[in-house]
């Protein structure tokens, strides 16, 4: 495989395409729209596919390169790369699945090959057991399929995915209780609520998703799982990748919120002292800062996405890295934007602001899985052990 360090990510997602996805991003935001266009683009130069290997007609990336092109992504337009992650999980997912000999989800790399859009639906209100546990419904049906009655929270691309990967709870099998993984595709049994208006992230569409009887048939169910923590690889693959992308996705928003920085650092001239702020010694600092913050985030996601591409085993740890991976990540983002607001100074408040709108996005990254309470419970975990009784 090409080495990461020779990658060129123009290869696909060209300055072009970049620039025509980055002059739309504002009209999404203030439409609170889908990015329809965004998509098409993206579909028609081959990026749902970028982690299928070559045979299945992907490019063959490593996590690490699909890292790489998730950050270029999200410095042009946060909700478009933040949207499509949802879809890069589930083929990132089959992707660690076949790299140890399961093709348990060989039906999501052949339909996304197909240009096929794969959501991600794991997300309910109040279950903070999130992969571990659910409070959706999953009814087993005589054929070995599972109806799924429930509300998912969150849901990405919710207009224009083709199936739904998702998690419910069977409590009336005999061997219940058991967490069903699967997927259902999309039909009346599924609702969008028009819910999604949010202060950032907006272009994700990522409205609540009810569920109502919806029917996985036998071939699309994954795993039957006991609830609680698992070291089924199909839950770590989930938890590895989610991680690995969204923590690329905050860290091209705080290279774009540094990069913004230095050219309003240049652009902007003092009164008082009638030099260019990038002369300022306090402005200096500030954007030392968000360089300093920066350049700390590259080699973390760079080696945890190797060692997941090499299948590093890290045992115990791994959950406690990947936590710590996107809690460092978006925490260090909303840092980095902070300080880009104050270099530029009170136009970055105003709507019209391409880093008052990262300002707002950069929220969001507090809210996903693993929030900072989560991420700091598993850590301590795997390094104190687990509270006693």
């Amino acid at each position: 495989m090409e080495a990461v360090s020779a990658f060129d990510p123009t290869r696909h997602l060209p300055d072009d395409l970049i620039e025509r996805i980055r002059g739309r991003a504002a009209a999404v935001d203030a439409a609170n729209a889908f990015p329809d266009e965004d998509l098409a683009e993206l579909r028609a130069a081959g990026y749902l596919a970028i982690l299928l290997p070559e045979r299945l007609g992907g490019a063959g990336l490593s996590l690490a390169e699909a890292s790489i092109l998730q950050q270029r992504l999200a410095g042009a337009a946060p909700a478009t790369a933040l949207a499509v992650n949802m879809h890069l999980v589930w083929t990132g997912v089959a992707k660690v699945l076949a790299d140890r000999g399961d093709d348990a989800l060989r039906f999501v790399q052949q339909g996304a090959a197909g240009g096929e859009v794969f959501a991600f639906g794991i997300s309910e209100a109040g279950n903070d057991l999130v992969l571990f546990g659910s409070d959706t419904d999953a009814a087993p049906r005589p054929d070995g399929g599972y109806a799924f009655t429930g509300t998912k929270i969150f849901t990405s691309l919710s207009p224009v995915w083709d199936h739904l990967g998702l998690h419910g709870l069977d409590t009336t099998s005999d061997d219940a209780p058991q967490l069903v993984f699967g997927f259902v595709p999309r039909s009346d049994a599924v609702t969008a609520r028009e819910d999604w208006d949010t202060v950032g992230m907006r272009g994700t569409q990522s409205r609540t998703t009810e569920l109502h009887g919806a029917v996985a048939p036998p071939e699309r169910i994954v795993r039957r799982l006991a609830p609680g923590p698992s070291p089924d690889p199909l839950v770590f693959g989930i938890f590895a990748v989610f991680e690995l992308l969204l923590a690329s996705v905050y860290t091209g928003v705080a290279r774009r919120a540094l990069d913004l920085a230095v050219e309003t650092a240049h652009a902007r001239t003092s009164k008082k002292t009638g030099r260019s702020y990038s002369q300022d010694p306090d402005i200096r600092w500030r954007v030392a800062e968000m360089a300093l913050a920066y350049d700390g985030l590259l080699p973390q996601l760079a080696s945890i996405a190797d060692d997941l591409d090499d299948r590093v085993d890290h045992g115990a740890l791994w959950f406690a890295k990947l936590s710590g991976l996107k809690h460092r990540a978006v925490t260090a983002a909303k840092a980095i934007v902070d300080e880009g607001m104050l270099v530029a100074g009170g136009s970055s408040y105003f709507t019209r602001s391409e880093l008052g709108r990262l300002y707002r996005d950069v929220l969001a990254g507090m809210f996903h899985p693993s929030d900072p309470e989560s991420a700091h419970s598993t850590v301590a975990t795997a390094w104190l052990g687990p509270l006693a009784p």
